[in-house]
């Protein structure tokens, strides 16, 4: 039993590297020009080998927006979540999201914003797979502003939805024009425009930095999700 167990243990460990480089690889080729050759070259397996875990491309696509999605839950969710409740918790998720992408960890950016870029016009199960994600996220921003209206940490008057559209702009702006400017110029502008915004909605400003004092983005360390072999 133990052998069985150690085994499934390894299948799993190989297939979340697999997925690991799929979604690597598809922010540098993009979603659809994810093959199973390219990826069978990068993640050093056999076709065979893929096509033993997804019969169709569309099925890797899915299984790495799957995968991404957890990816994103552990790096940029998590950490942001440990912030005091309220506002400052936004502002976590905010700096949170531009941590992982000023880190690094993914080659061409957020897998998110490049896939859905990629298949906004382009009806179909991946598609509506990218459009649940953003739904998602976009409710956890909701959540949490509405919580720190609760809190009196913002003003009852904001308006939860525009709120949470424009935060959510600020960093999928910061997505591409950080691979065609100067990256931390369009960081430092990416994480101004979200402070000022909470800044000018909270009766507590004292609550976030100044944008005199923003700290660097690495004080959120993000560790990549890539199984241990």
């Amino acid at each position: 039993m133990p052998t069985v167990d150690g085994r499934l243990l390894r299948g799993e460990r190989a297939r979340a590297a697999t997925l690991h480089a799929a979604v690597a690889l598809a922010t540098e080729s993009g979603l659809d020009g994810l093959s199973f050759s390219q990826l069978a070259e990068r993640a050093g397996v056999s076709k065979s080998g893929l096509f033993a875990h997804w019969s169709t491309k569309e099925e890797l696509q899915l299984a790495a927006i799957a995968y991404a999605e957890q990816r994103f839950a552990e790096v940029v969710v998590r950490p942001a979540l440990r912030a005091p409740r309220g506002i400052r918790r936004l502002w976590a998720l905010h700096e949170s999201r531009l941590a992982d992408l000023a880190g690094g960890a993914l080659p061409g950016g957020c897998f998110f914003s490049n896939a859905q870029f990629e298949f906004a016009a382009r009806p179909g199960s991946v598609r509506d797979a990218l459009g649940a994600v953003l739904a998602d996220w976009h409710a956890l921003l909701e959540r949490l502003i509405a919580e720190a209206v609760e809190l009196g940490e913002l003003r009852d008057d904001v308006p939860v939805g525009q709120l949470a559209f424009e935060l959510n702009a600020f960093g999928t702006a910061a997505v591409y024009e950080s691979r065609l400017f100067d990256a931390e110029t369009i960081y430092r502008h990416a994480r101004l425009a979200a402070l000022q915004r909470l800044r000018g909605l909270t009766p507590a400003p004292d609550l976030l930095p100044t944008p005199d004092l923003l700290p660097t983005l690495d004080h959120f360390p993000a560790p990549d999700l890539l199984p241990e072999a």
